[in-house]
């Protein structure tokens, strides 16, 4: 473990400073970036075409910048990849990437660009922050020089990293974060230890990690629960997969079970279904995108609490077995059936009638579900299912899930399948379970992949409940936990995914809904 840190006389002169100056709110701002791609190619291209695509790139991220600073941003976040792409081996990516020194060196790369050797990129980026007064935050590649008689040392000479860097309003680097979590990312390495890095403003405490990091304990929790950081900034190339982990879904609800903002920035590419940016409060979503029918990019900017735990619309804090536990199960119906959802085995009962109660187990977890339709369309199914276990393919994550979610068809062996649509209206619903872990997070997805911002919410006992009157055409209403004491991973780096395009067959070709 990693942990960002300064000299502790001036960390207390800074915070002193930092709290006499403030600020109650702030304007955030992210750009869901459609990337410029380089040519797919088996030899490494010259540093100068590198630059060449890079500053393509750099042309949208600067006019993005200078349009969110205009607007009054205080800060930016940029997707991860949003420079280069991601089709990449080790020797393919090594042009674009240059040497990130650690932000102790009180380093403004605008006014002194060669100090760390050559760092155009590094510099480009400094100077956007300093010309236009506000953090930018930026996904690039670091490198970083081994002894190759080091048996971790690889063949090059080089450790390559998945890079998050920060640069404040004066250009200055001021935090740097090395994915540790990589997907299906050949070109780069994990870090020895996850980094937890934070850096300190005006405007609040801040924590940064990356795309698939969301999904483990360390850095993601660690940062919240620990270090008590207000605003988590997380640029991603974010693949979205229904029914649970489609962008938006899974990041506003990240935000609201943790209880702490959340900036997120997705890669633009509907092909790869890569869509969803955000800017996520702990109680609702502030503003979000998903637009899977145009190419063009989306700059997002909204007013967020600097200090959300002191702010009036703060939510309770949750015990998410409390009703669960006490209550006896409803009607646990005999007609339950086994079904799939990722490559999980879960366990649903249909819904059959209008309204009712219903209880669906397996194992140690039990979900109850409070339910009245608006009415009931004839040509729609809904199922209560539980889940707990080591997740999909990799079984390496341990979830434990409660979801109340539409069948593709009235076949009942379609439910699990993708869904995006829906007509069916819910007058009242109630979902909760026996969870055996603290980190469940609440999601609402409604038809056409949009949320349901101030519509439910998540009671003190555990119960993810509408409000505000009738809901919208439902999706899937779910609680996702995650039992992390119970993860099978013990190092990423050794972990194997599939292939982007490979991935995108496979979920094309198999009827259940399939997450490498």
């Amino acid at each position: 473990m990693i942990v960002s840190s300064f000299p502790s006389s001036v960390a207390v002169f800074a915070l002193i400073i930092l709290h006499a100056s403030a600020q109650d709110t702030f304007k955030a701002a992210v750009y869901e970036h459609a990337v410029i791609l380089p040519n797919i190619t088996e030899t490494a291209v010259s540093q100068d075409d590198a630059l060449i695509l890079m500053y393509k790139n750099l042309e949208i991220l600067g006019e993005m910048i200078k349009q969110a600073a205009e607007k009054g941003a205080q800060i930016i976040v940029t997707p991860e990849d949003a420079l280069y792409g991601w089709q990449f081996t080790r020797e393919t990516i090594f042009p674009y990437l240059e040497n990130i020194p650690d932000p102790q060196v009180n380093w403004i790369p605008c006014q002194d660009p060669q100090r760390f050797g050559s760092t155009p990129i590094q510099t480009r980026l400094s100077c956007l922050a300093k010309a236009n007064s506000i953090y930018v935050v930026a996904n690039t590649g670091d490198k970083k020089l081994c002894n190759i008689r080091d048996s971790t040392c690889p063949r090059n000479g080089y450790y390559q990293y998945n890079t998050n860097v920060v640069y404040d309003k004066e250009g200055k680097l001021v935090a740097r974060y090395h994915k540790y979590h990589l997907y299906n990312e050949p070109q780069f390495d994990a870090p020895e230890k996850p980094e937890l890095v934070t850096f300190n403003t005006t405007f609040g405490k801040f924590g940064i990690f990356t795309c698939f990091d969301i999904l483990f304990l360390e850095p993601s929790v660690t940062l919240v629960k620990d270090f008590h950081v207000d605003t988590i900034l997380f640029p991603t190339a974010w693949m979205n997969v229904l029914p649970f982990l489609t962008a938006i879904e899974f990041h506003s609800a990240w935000a609201m079970g943790m209880g702490v903002n959340l900036l997120a920035a997705n890669l633009h590419h509907p092909r790869l279904k890569m869509t969803g940016s955000g800017i996520y409060a702990p109680h609702s979503p502030k503003v979000y995108h998903y637009d899977m029918k145009t190419e063009f990019g989306r700059l997002l900017l909204s007013e967020v609490d600097s200090y959300p735990r002191n702010s009036p619309t703060y939510p309770p804090a949750v015990n998410w077995t409390a009703y669960a536990k006490t209550i006896k199960p409803f009607l646990i119906q005999k007609r339950a059936f086994p079904g799939l959802i990722s490559r999980n085995a879960f366990n649903f009962t249909e819904l059959f009638e209008r309204a009712g109660n219903l209880t669906v187990c397996q194992k140690e977890l039990c979900c109850h579900l409070s339910y009245t339709m608006l009415k009931k369309e004839e040509t729609e199914v809904y199922v209560l299912g539980a889940f707990t276990g080591l997740h999909g393919r990799r079984q390496q994550e341990y979830w434990q899930v409660c979801t109340m979610l539409k069948c593709k068809t009235t076949n009942l062996t379609t439910c699990g399948q993708s869904v995006e649509t829906a007509f069916t209206r819910f007058e009242m619903f109630s979902l909760s379970g026996t969870f055996e872990t603290e980190y469940v997070f609440p999601e609402v997805l409604l038809n056409e992949i949009h949320l349901s911002p101030g519509k439910f919410e998540a009671l003190s006992d555990g119960r993810l409940v509408n409000k505000n009157g009738t809901s919208g055409p439902i999706i899937t209403v779910s609680l996702f936990g995650r039992w992390y004491a119970k993860d099978a991973l013990s190092h990423n780096s050794a972990v194997t995914y599939l292939p982007t395009f490979t991935l995108l067959m496979v979920v094309a070709l198999q009827t259940t809904v399939m997450m490498a």
